[in-house]
């Protein structure tokens, strides 16, 4: 796990756990954490209540992280559990000719066979991201590029590869990228993004041990979110906290619990 230089203190970047040997060159994480991610939002994005009012609460168990595949390093690093806070969990929507944009930088020639179904920027933003794009083509093959102004990147090869990588337990959601990356000051940029299938009315996201949770983006089947976080005294491998995935239905029924999934409790 490689130090931002934007705070040296601090290093927050890292791949959707993924089970060794479910796919290949996407890095092993002692799956409660989830991370490389990407937050959207829509021409209407579902923001987040922006509440100003954000509690603290102790960050998780320690987070141990692997390399593997084609990951950047095999390096081996753990977490202390900190005190944190989720400043915002509140994305604003990009504008379609900045998307375009983002998608042609990303995707190359490949762009005009894709439309944007989410594209937000989040709360806060990192010396390498500060949104998202996600786009669908005609074979519903999705894509996920992060956003940097109007640069966008693919943190995948080929851009497609996110596409039934990992689903959660029962098929109901399925995991694309997520990162978090120091914003500096002892800031964080945390962000993911994934598929749902059409029995699901509305997703939220929980962070850690602290049960508030914050509305996903949701649009085209995609969803992203994105959130800004502070950490007290977050030293010099915090991995921070692990993002939650809640799903309902049309009835208010919390029919998925990442928490509760046995294929990511099984690896804490």
């Amino acid at each position: 796990m490689k130090i931002d230089p934007e705070d040296n203190r601090a290093s927050l970047r890292r791949r959707w756990g993924v089970p060794l040997g479910v796919a290949t060159g996407v890095a092993a994480v002692s799956v409660a954490a989830v991370a490389v991610f990407s937050g959207v939002g829509d021409a209407k994005p579902l923001l987040a209540d922006p509440a100003g009012n954000p509690t603290s609460v102790a960050a998780p168990s320690p987070i141990t992280t692997r390399g593997s595949g084609s990951a950047p390093s095999s390096t081996h690093t753990t977490s202390t559990p900190d005190a944190f806070a989720i400043t915002s969990g509140t994305t604003t929507p990009i504008d379609a000719g900045t998307v375009a944009k983002i998608l042609a930088s990303c995707l190359g020639s490949d762009a005009s066979s894709y439309h944007a179904v989410v594209a937000a920027r989040a709360p806060i933003a990192s010396r390498d991201g500060d949104g998202v794009v996600i786009a669908v083509n005609s074979a519903d093959q999705y894509v996920q590029c992060q956003s940097k102004g109007d640069k966008g990147n693919s943190q995948d090869s080929p851009p497609t590869f996110i596409n039934n990588r990992l689903w959660g337990t029962g098929r109901t959601i399925e995991y694309f990228d997520s990162i978090g990356e120091a914003a500096g000051n002892g800031r964080y940029l945390m962000l993911g993004a994934g598929h749902y299938t059409s029995n699901i009315a509305k997703i939220a996201i929980s962070y850690g041990d602290n049960p508030k949770q914050y509305p996903a983006v949701m649009a085209g089947g995609a969803f992203v979110y994105a959130a800004a976080l502070s950490a007290d005294n977050p030293g010099s491998h915090y991995a921070g906290p692990s993002p939650y995935v809640h799903a309902y239905n049309a009835s208010g029924e919390e029919i998925y619990n990442q928490e509760k999934d046995p294929q990511f409790t099984n690896n804490r």
